[in-house]
């Protein structure tokens, strides 16, 4: 079965970079070789306005374009994963960041792969996202999407905070940290990782649940389903902590405010170049060892 033709290609790169503006004008000129139309994000006019190309909001190029390729680091696709999950457009990354576990694609490599990917050869993923929301009372007073995880923090100050945590209705425990990541199988390989938390294969549906410096020694991650519903209670602290998505500005969480996450039902669809792997990408980006008695 012949695999999807991208012709309309939205491009989408990290500000005020001049590496990731640099590929972009290499990867205008390719595409329109292969004679793609190529549609950029509004914010890049002023940098490439001399290339005359049709320009549009990233809801526009999320209705519009059959492929979205984004050119800058991890945290560039983060943000772009939360507007396009909800068009169902597939998303490539191009590497101009630093670890580059979802920009998997190097700019040296940038027109051999792009060019695999538009002849059909390319591997999809399709990761999900979680969804957050504030309630206060009867009100919700905040929401967001996270790709890569949720998390409490004790905000300003640096006395712990306490919470309770419940899943799936059914108390779990109360515990005293610094916080909590909630963190997807995507998200294992940032914040939770450092937090201590368990690498998951991205294929894996589950959430981790990983304390922030909690004050017991058997407080460990926890692994849960996938579909579960997560809810957090504060029930006391210092000062107002913070609930942030994707390490975006937080939201300020008060007393008996309850925090509810759960899955969003739209996913991301991510590309990949052929050859690509998951292990392969740890050994590289964390330091594993490439055979048996490397040091």
């Amino acid at each position: 079965m012949p695999r999807e033709t991208f012709r309309n290609i939205g491009l989408v790169a990290r500000s005020g970079s001049e590496q990731a503006l640099y590929s972009l004008r290499q990867l205008v000129h390719f595409l329109q070789q292969r004679g793609c139309n190529v549609i950029i994000e509004k914010s890049l006019d002023d940098e490439l306005g001399d290339l005359g190309l049709q320009a549009g909001s990233r809801k526009q190029l999320g209705e519009s374009c059959d492929l979205v390729v984004v050119v800058g680091g991890d945290g560039c696709l983060l943000g772009a994963a939360r507007t396009f999950a909800g068009h169902d457009v597939p998303v490539l990354g191009i590497n101009r960041g630093r670890l580059g576990f979802l920009t998997d694609v190097l700019p040296s490599e940038l027109e051999h792969r792009v060019g695999q990917v538009l002849d059909g050869d390319y591997r999809l993923e399709s990761r999900f996202l979680l969804d957050m929301e504030l309630n206060r009372g009867k009100r919700v007073v905040g929401h967001g999407a996270a790709l890569n995880d949720v998390v409490l923090l004790s905000g300003d100050s640096v006395h712990m905070i306490e919470f309770e945590l419940l899943i799936n209705g059914v108390f779990v425990y109360h515990q005293r940290s610094d916080g909590l990541i909630i963190s997807t199988p995507t998200g294992s390989t940032a914040y939770a990782l450092s937090g201590g938390g368990p690498i998951m294969h991205p294929a894996i549906d589950a959430i981790a649940l990983v304390p922030l410096n909690p004050h017991t020694l058997t407080s460990r991650p926890l692994v849960v389903d996938g579909n579960s519903e997560i809810k957090l209670r504060v029930t006391s602290f210092r000062q107002e902590p913070l609930v942030s998505c994707d390490g975006q500005d937080g939201l300020r969480v008060q007393h008996d405010d309850i925090i509810a996450i759960r899955k969003k039902p739209q996913r991301l669809q991510l590309l990949h170049p052929p050859g690509h792997d998951f292990y392969e990408a740890c050994r590289s980006k964390l330091g594993w060892s490439s055979r048996l008695g490397d040091g």
